[in-house]
């Protein structure tokens, strides 16, 4: 399930969802004492990311962590992590603490292992997920063109995180599995221009999963997907 919300400019949507988020996070703190936030990177999110981090919320009770992340180098412009550093771990959000995804020199079976404790001890399940999508499909690193697609999307998977090899785009990822996601109290999928809104079209239009992941949050009827989109 899903429902649709445009707005004329960007400049809109990231004020409505910044007052949106922020409002959610506060009453999370006021009902269970902290409040957990996953984010994706992008050009998309970086406004909305510099509005929130301006707003007047218990900030040294949130975690906020990444959807997912590339397996690069913290100071690499691919990094997921420093641009959520540089626009929204600032302002009155610097205090806030951070759930680093990449973690040591190499993703293996030992990391994964700490980190999926971690989560599922201090993490999860989130208060809020903002989601973005590819013109793929993908959604965080569900990659439709990963080997690792089908464990990924599997409902019963019991791995929060995982390792996903996508032969399409650059790099390999941590990303935060289909099961895990879904688990979130409040989903956010965010957008902009006409492209991506042809994307979301393509995606409401079939039911194949496998070939665009993000149908997952659309569809199911056990999910309520936020859209939040400007042209």
């Amino acid at each position: 399930m899903f429902e649709q919300k445009k707005f004329d400019t960007r400049e809109q949507l990231d004020l409505a969802l910044a007052n949106k988020v922020s409002e959610i996070l506060q009453h999370a703190i006021s009902l269970k004492g902290k409040a957990s936030i996953a984010v994706s990177g992008g050009s998309t999110p970086k406004g909305f990311f510099k509005l929130l981090s301006n707003k007047d919320i218990d900030w040294k009770k949130v975690t906020i962590t990444l959807a997912d992340e590339r397996w690069v180098d913290i100071n690499s412009d691919a990094s997921n992590t420093r641009l959520v550093h540089e626009n929204l771990l600032q302002n009155k959000a610097a205090v806030a603490k951070f759930f680093h995804l990449k973690q040591g020199e190499e993703l293996c079976d030992q990391t994964l292992a700490a980190l999926n404790l971690a989560a599922n001890n201090t993490l999860l399940p989130l208060d809020v997920l903002i989601l973005g999508m590819g013109e793929d499909g993908h959604t965080a690193s569900l990659f439709p063109c990963s080997a690792q697609i089908k464990q990924a999307l599997d409902s019963n998977n019991e791995n929060a995180l995982m390792k996903v090899e996508p032969t399409t785009a650059a790099h390999q990822r941590i990303t935060f599995s289909f099961a895990s996601l879904s688990q979130s109290k409040n989903i956010f999928l965010l957008f902009c221009g006409d492209n991506k809104k042809q994307v979301l079209d393509k995606a409401l239009g079939g039911d194949d999963i496998f070939e665009m992941p993000i149908r997952t949050f659309l569809q199911a009827n056990n999910i309520n997907t936020q859209v939040y989109w400007a042209v």
